[in-house]
This record gives C-alpha cells, structure tokens and sequence, in this order.
C-alpha cells in the first residue's frame, strides 16, 4: 500500500542509502512496517542505532500526505512501479517515491537533457538557455529543468515554445511554487509534460533541497548541459554527479573575464562537449535515438518569451571576487555518517586544500568510494570543493 512507501520515505533521521538498505532487506515497506526488533538487526550494513529507527510506526504523516495528494491532483510513483525510469533507478541514492503532477514521459526511451546554470544569470545566459532549451525541443529532446529562477526558467521557457516536453524537478513540494513568480510556468509544465518531487505536498523549497534534487534531475537524463555557472555553483554540482552517473556533460563557452562563466569555461577546459547550439549535443546520441532526434529546421532568431509579470531589475555588477576566507565550522555529529565520510574529514582541514589522489592515498579507500562519499559530504555542505578538484572541510565532527 502506498501509505508504507511513504512511512519510509519519511521516516525521520534516516538517509537515503539507508532506505534503500532497508527496503532491499524486506522486499516491501509494508513487511519492513510489521518488522520487529531482532528483524531489523539483521539489515546488512546498518547499525543496530540506525535500524531501530524504523521502529517509529506512526503512519499520521502518511495519512495526511496521501490526503493532500489526493486533493491537490498529484500521484505517487515508487521505485518499484513499472514506470519508475530504469536510468535513475540505477543512480546511487536514488528516490524511493516521486510525487508527480502532469504525464510521465517513458524517459528510457526519451534523449532527455538536463539544462542548469546560475539563478543570477546575465542576458547572456538567458538568451542562452532559451535558445537551446528551444533548439533542443525542436529536435527531439526532452528538456529537464529544476524550474529555478534564471537558466532553469529560461530553457523551460524554451522548451515549451517549440512545443516541446518538459520534466520539471522541483525542490520542494509540487504545490508551493518556487520562485513565486514561475506560478504560470509550473501551469504550463504540468499541462504539458510533467512535475516531478521526492519532497511531499506542503514542502517548503529548502536550501538543502536543490543540490539532492539536481541528483534526480542529471539521473533522470543522459546528458547534463551547463548554460551559465561561475566557479562556485550549484549547476557544477550537477555536472559532476552527471559524469558520476556515466552521463555526458556539455557546457556554454562565455567570454574569459565573465564571473559567471568561470565554471562552464572550466568545464570545457576538463573535457566537457562545447555546446553553441542545440545539435552540438544532440549529434552524439542521434544513433541511439534514431527515432527521436533529428537536426531542427533553421530557427528564427531568439526574441525573448513574453511573461505575464514585470520583469526583473538589471543586476549591478559585481564586485571583484575577494580572496577566499575558510567558512565558520559548524558541529557535524558522527552518527548518521559513513565509515568514508568520517574518515575523508579526519584527512581534511578547514584550511589548505587536499587532492582527491591525497585523500585516497591517506584513507586508502577505493578511488570509487572516495568520489560518492565527497559528492554526498558535499550535498550537506560538509566539504568545500576548490580548483583542482580539490577539498576543504567545513565541518567539525563530534561524538
């Protein structure tokens, strides 16, 4: 029953890697629901701490979640419906439901791409974003979007102008807009194409919220596009747990002394795929969707999309970026962390920053481990990632 998939998906205190242990051990939510103590000891992996915690069975929560579901036109999908996406089923730490607004496309069999960048992006950056969430579309693509102010709304924008599909994957409940002035885009997506969530109706978008989702979004795709991001942005974060997931990873190019293409320029710098328009991604996977995709007729020159609400003041100009400071430590406790991460931030100080083949050698765990467990310290904002692939910790563990 759906209201046990939403007991664990809400269980307090529990990580998602812990779930998913959980759920692997019992087969369903509702065996691990009537579980008893000694039961839940035997989950390989899992401390006898952390498995007590799902002794909590109060099903309120649920309840009222499914009420509002219900109310509000939205679905649950599980990782175990038929129409979950095998694709992000196979991520690490993928979501255990989805609550889901709008028509699900079959994204197997779908060249969708993920589209971010910066929420303070320049004209630049947005005639970008929409000219290929446009170009995209036109081609065959479905463009995922986390639906955020800036490159997000603009490729969505364009998207849906060629009459494309759109996945929007929020950071918060499907019901409380964000930012509010996307209220008609969150419409038009759900209209036609779809909204998706791993967070409950009512779900404030939580500051933590966005760097989990853009798991779920480069999961959700095969290729992940950089539009716009300077050197310290959420959009790299994607980027990164795109190439961890063995997706492809393309980036705008932007002039040299542009703040805010410091991060895409570095990405090409790395080896990511230049892209100046839509079909210099598309190209690489017209064999593999040869039924989808193909080169769009020549499009007419990009004019913004008319919006219903005024639009935003111009940004001032930023000032030269200062020299970096190492940010206040806050208390981090052990419990609820992994043997690799506990050990990374042993290696790691506040200042002076350690490699990743520093860091593998010190702890000697596998170079594999090593990566998950810096994407998901830094997700918490644990650790600090510096040029170089390089690492801080901005934390201080205690007992």
């Amino acid at each position: 029953m759906l209201k046990y998939w939403v007991w664990l998906a809400e269980l307090p205190r529990l990580k998602g890697p812990e779930r998913l242990a959980l759920l692997r051990h019992f087969g369903s939510p509702e065996e691990l629901f009537f579980a008893d103590r000694e039961e839940l000891l035997l989950v390989e992996g899992l401390p006898p701490a952390r498995a007590e915690l799902a002794l909590n069975r109060d099903l309120s929560a649920a309840d009222r979640i499914l009420a509002d579901c219900q109310g509000l036109g939205q679905r649950i999908m599980t990782i175990q419906d038929a129409e979950y996406p095998q694709r992000l089923r196979n991520i690490f730490n993928p979501p255990l439901v989805l609550y889901v607004k709008g028509r699900m496309p079959v994204m197997d069999e779908e060249a969708a791409i993920a589209v971010v960048g910066t929420r303070e992006c320049t004209p630049y950056g947005t005639a970008c974003g929409e000219r290929l969430g446009r170009e995209l579309a036109a081609s065959g693509a479905v463009v995922v979007t986390g639906l955020a102010r800036g490159v997000d709304s603009a490729a969505a924008r364009g998207a849906l102008r060629a009459g494309g599909t759109v996945v929007g994957v929020t950071g918060g409940g499907l019901d409380v807009v964000y930012p509010p002035e996307n209220g008609d885009l969150y419409a038009d997506v759900a209209a036609t194409g779809v909204l998706l969530s791993e967070y409950p109706p009512g779900s404030p978008p939580d500051k933590a919220h966005f760097p989990v989702r853009n798991r779920i979004m480069s999961g959700l795709s095969v290729a992940a596009l950089v539009v716009e991001a300077p050197g310290h942005s959420g959009a790299l974060i994607t980027a990164r747990l795109a190439l961890e997931q063995g997706r492809e990873v393309y980036a705008v190019p932007g002039p040299i002394d542009a703040p805010d293409s410091v991060g895409c320029n570095r990405l090409i710098r790395d080896g990511a795929g230049l892209a100046a328009e839509g079909w210099d991604i598309l190209r690489d996977f017209q064999e593999r969707f040869p039924e989808k995709l193909r080169p769009a007729r020549k499009l007419p020159a990009w004019t913004p999309l008319p919006t219903r609400r005024r639009a935003e003041p111009r940004r001032k100009p930023e000032p030269a970026p200062e020299p970096e400071k190492a940010p206040a430590l806050r208390a981090v406790s052990r419990e609820g962390l992994t043997d690799d991460q506990i050990a990374l931030l042993g290696v790691l100080e506040p200042e002076g920053p350690v490699q990743v083949d520093d860091l593998i050698e010190s702890t000697g765990i596998p170079a594999r481990r090593v990566s998950s467990a810096l994407t998901m310290l830094e997700i918490d904002g644990c650790v600090r990632q510096h040029d170089g692939k390089r690492y801080t910790r901005t934390v201080a563990l205690t007992e």
